[in-house]
């Protein structure tokens, strides 16, 4: 379902017999979960300057959901994530959905980061949608679906080791996007699969279209995720600012605010002041 940098070809999962061990490994973890009592989360940090003070971390091996109108940041905040968790040593993923590789791997150098310096360390893979994605898999049962994307990653993060995965963005992995049920099982068994089979600490990036009010594309994300950031822009007095609304931190003491934050070459998001203490 995937190709890897380079467009070296990845195995592709096997639909059927992935689906059946997928629902088996769920019930599974059901039953041992009380096993677990007492044991609390690790706390990731993201790396991304100005964010871990306000937030602590993110939960080890949870998803969250980053959202927002385009033009926000969140390519920037994503690859952040992913970047600065490679500097620490924990090897990251970035699943590139709706880009041609070249075109990313060209801003990013632009931008200050050799990406391809980190491929060649097993730091980072970026893994690129295979073209017949969508027609292969239209009209599937979600857990095949689900199936055939996990097992594609869950080989490439076998390889490098990996404990970050970014998937940016999430709606074109909707191959069936006019069922709400389908919709809604899909993006549910995703996430479970991705926590429980993968192990990685995963952002899901969902653009919402221009005025909407609504947080995620789909209305569904915002629920399953750990934790929401919503990125924006706020006019005050004729003059922008790029925000970042924390709505969301699951089993996390942090108040929802908004937060200022600038795009720095190199480091790329970096979190500044309230908003209400910048804007008087």
């Amino acid at each position: 379902m995937f190709s890897r940098k380079r467009h070296e070809q990845l195995q592709e999962g096997q639909d059927r017999e992935e689906s059946a061990p997928i629902q088996e490994e769920i019930v599974q973890e059901r039953h041992i979960e009380g096993s677990r009592r007492g044991v609390g989360y690790e706390l990731v940090k993201t790396g991304i300057e100005g964010l871990d003070e306000r937030i602590g971390g993110l939960l080890r091996g949870r998803s969250y959901l980053v959202t927002g109108e385009t033009g926000t940041g969140k390519t920037l905040f994503s690859m952040t994530f992913l970047v600065r968790g490679a500097m620490m040593g924990e090897p990251g993923i970035y699943v590139l959905v709706d880009e041609d590789y070249d075109d990313f791997a060209r801003g990013a150098y632009d931008f200050g980061w050799d990406i391809e310096a980190l491929m060649s360390q097993r730091l980072l893979s970026v893994l690129t949608l295979m073209p017949d994605f969508v027609e292969k898999l239209k009209n599937k049962p979600a857990d095949v679906v689900v199936g055939s994307i996990v097992s594609g990653i869950l080989e490439e993060a076998a390889r490098i080791k990996a404990r970050r995965l970014v998937i940016d963005p999430i709606a074109p992995l909707m191959v069936n996007e006019g069922d709400v049920a389908w919709t809604r099982e899909y993006i549910k068994s995703l996430i479970i699969n991705l926590e429980k089979r993968i192990g990685t600490t995963n952002i899901i990036v969902s653009e919402i279209p221009t005025g909407s009010t609504a947080l995620s594309r789909f209305g569904v994300e915002e629920f399953l995720a750990a934790g929401v950031f919503v990125l924006g822009l706020e006019r005050v007095r004729n003059t922008f600012y790029r925000t970042l609304f924390i709505r969301k931190m699951r089993w996390r003491p942090v108040p929802p605010d908004i937060f200022v934050f600038d795009i720095v070459e190199k480091k790329g998001v970096v979190v500044k002041d309230k908003l209400s203490r910048i804007v008087v």
